[in-house]
């Protein structure tokens, strides 16, 4: 993309480029519902009439909330994992979501978004699956309670992006741990295919996989819910994530989905979980997103009690990490 096709905005002091004349430069993110239904790209804005947006200070800004995605297409890799080896990387304060004593899940996902609030970028992360903050039930009762509700919880360790705005509102107004880098992702209803380059410009994960079988729904007949964890500013936030799923389809225990773990941050994170074995390939064609603007949440730590301040820091540290 040229200069000339490309305008500057601040975003909490962060100067970055978005396309000219996109939908972030036309509207800043009160986009115009109308204008987007006529995008050939986008089948329906009806999901999007039932949420309004509000304006919320944050550390970028005010900004208004949710963020929409009007046309996505994400793929997801379920690995099993020993909970050893995913609590070396949770903060105290969080647990795994366990799916039998002793085992619980890891994500490998890719996101491409092709029509949104902060035009188009794509995406990937390695998370695990955590229980709910302030859980009390058993960790089995919490994973029949995700699943019947279609609401799960995570942690993200990785989320690299392919542009500017996405880095600086995913990190600085969320608390993910956000960096640009080289990523293309495709899908669609015959292939998956997805590689995040690494700072040498070599590669750190790539996935080539038969796309599963699709499913159609009705806007709105199907909607999964994700809630991830994060400390922003010292404390404890909890963001909301609704998926409006239209076309989707799963592989259990899928033959020739080829993951690459090659090197950079990413593959450090994937191998440090030490996984053992996929046991999903869920892909979405064709879907929708409101991502809402975090949250504090209180969270309670291992031993019982709230987790506190000495957790916030682990997670902090742990994320300065991932972010150095």
């Amino acid at each position: 993309m040229s200069v000339q096709d490309v305008v500057e905005v601040d975003l909490g002091g962060h100067l970055v480029t978005v396309p000219k004349g996109g939908l972030y430069d036309r509207f800043r993110m009160h986009t115009d519902l109308d204008d987007v239904a006529r995008d050939p790209r986008v089948s329906s804005v009806d999901f999007f009439w039932r949420l309004p947006k509000t304006e919320v200070n944050s550390a970028i800004g005010p900004t208004l909330t949710p963020n929409f995605y009007y046309r996505i297409s994400t793929a997801r890799l379920v690995i099993l994992a020993r909970s050893r080896d995913i609590r070396t990387r949770l903060p105290k304060a969080l647990a795994p979501l366990e799916v039998a004593p002793g085992l619980g899940l890891v994500s490998v996902m890719f996101f491409r978004y092709d029509v949104c609030d902060i035009d188009f970028y794509t995406e990937a992360a390695v998370g695990v699956a955590v229980r709910p903050a302030r859980h009390g039930k058993l960790g089995f009762a919490d994973l029949m309670s995700g699943l019947a509700n279609d609401h799960l919880h995570s942690y993200v360790l990785s989320l690299p992006v392919s542009t500017q705005i996405a880095q600086v509102r995913g990190h600085d107004g969320y608390g993910f741990p956000k960096w640009v880098t080289e990523l293309d992702v495709s899908i669609d209803s015959g292939r998956t295919v997805a590689r995040v380059g690494n700072d040498s410009g070599g590669v750190d994960l790539t996935l080539s996989a038969v796309t599963p079988a699709q499913s159609k729904y009705v806007t709105g007949d199907r909607v999964s819910t994700l809630t991830s964890y994060t400390s922003l500013d010292g404390a404890w936030h909890s963001t909301l994530s609704q998926t409006n799923v239209l076309s989707a389809g799963t592989a259990r225990f899928p033959r020739g989905a080829d993951l690459e773990i090659g090197q950079g941050r990413m593959a450090d994170d994937l191998r440090a979980l030490k996984p053992i074995k996929t046991i999903q390939l869920d892909v979405v064609t064709e879907g929708q997103l409101a991502l809402h603007m975090p949250v504090p949440v209180s969270v309670r730590g291992r031993g019982g009690g709230a987790g506190g301040t000495g957790s916030v820091r682990a997670a902090t540290a742990l994320e300065d990490r991932q972010n150095s």
